[in-house]
């Protein structure tokens, strides 16, 4: 793990797999997860099929750069969102998902890399998206995961996932960990795994324990709005890969990501939630090789 600056006020922490003289793949991690949850095995196998693989945290979230100098009120703010003030809740969250597709794009350009493969995964697809939007020269094909296109008509999560995610975790160790079985909510129904959940739990809050950043990713998330008409003249190679048994980010998302994008593929995964089961890492992985494979030729 390697930490390198991105920008004047950002600098990253990233780790790499496989030859750096492969197709690059840049990873791009949800709202408050850590690179970690990009698992290690899935990255090394992917690395083994010919690819370049980079993960990274997120800004506000493990060992890259945060933004505690601007503390953000989740329930202060998602009331003015609500109430339609969209001045006072813009006032509060010092950063959109442009400033986060600009930190991905900083991270190829210290690693010396012109164009990549990006892949996101639900609010990291948010951004991947909005790094093809704003710098499609830079992207050779983008793959939108569990994702959704920022219209609040699609997407929606379930009430019970809602439920989970504006219960806060407790701040103890043992109370964080176990409260990460509450996410078997929106896992797989047939490969949901406690064991796993926990274990990431652990690693994450051992690791680096920012609850704080969350509230401004989501802040970022939820003021970034919708991205459908930029989505319509999108030109970059597009996959969009949704878990049918989805309860946090609803496949409507996923279909309408597809939609929208001239010539996108999408793939429609059984028996996957919001999460990436070792079960099926070959049908994920298999698709984002088959798909970075058709453009290797453009680098």
């Amino acid at each position: 793990m390697t930490i390198i600056d991105v920008s004047a006020e950002v600098s990253l922490a990233y780790q790499s797999f496989g030859d750096p003289g492969d197709p690059p793949v840049l990873l791009v991690m949800g709202l408050g997860g850590q690179m970690l949850a990009w698992h290690e095995d899935f990255c090394r196998a992917l690395a083994d099929r010919g690819r370049h693989v980079i993960r990274y945290d997120n800004r506000d979230c493990g060992l890259s750069t945060g933004f505690d100098a601007h503390p953000v009120d989740t329930g202060a703010f998602l009331a003015a969102v609500g109430s339609g003030d969209l001045a006072t809740a813009s006032a509060m969250v010092p950063y959109r998902l442009t400033d986060m597709a600009a930190d991905g794009l900083g991270l190829l350009s210290a690693l010396g890399i012109e164009r990549a493969h990006v892949v996101g995964t639900s609010m990291g697809g948010m951004i991947a998206q909005t790094m093809a939007l704003s710098a499609p020269e830079r992207v050779l094909t983008l793959t939108s995961m569990m994702s959704s296109t920022g219209e609040p008509e699609y997407g929606r999560s379930g009430p019970e996932a809602q439920a989970v995610v504006s219960t806060p975790k407790p701040g103890d160790r043992e109370g964080y960990i176990a409260a990460a079985e509450r996410e078997l909510v929106w896992a797989s129904r047939r490969y949901g795994d406690v064991g796993w959940l926990r274990e990431l739990a652990a690693d994450s809050y051992d690791r680096a324990y920012r609850p704080a950043g969350v509230a401004r990713q989501l802040g970022a998330m939820v003021l970034s709005g919708s991205r459908a008409d930029a989505l319509r003249e999108l030109r970059v190679p597009t996959l969009v890969i949704h878990g049918l048994d989805d309860m946090l980010v609803d496949p409507s998302g996923g279909r309408r990501t597809a939609e929208l994008v001239p010539g996108a593929e999408l793939l429609l995964v059984p028996d996957m939630g919001h999460d990436r089961p070792r079960e099926l890492w070959p049908v994920l992985i298999d698709a984002v090789v088959a798909h970075t494979a058709s453009a290797d030729r453009g680098r």
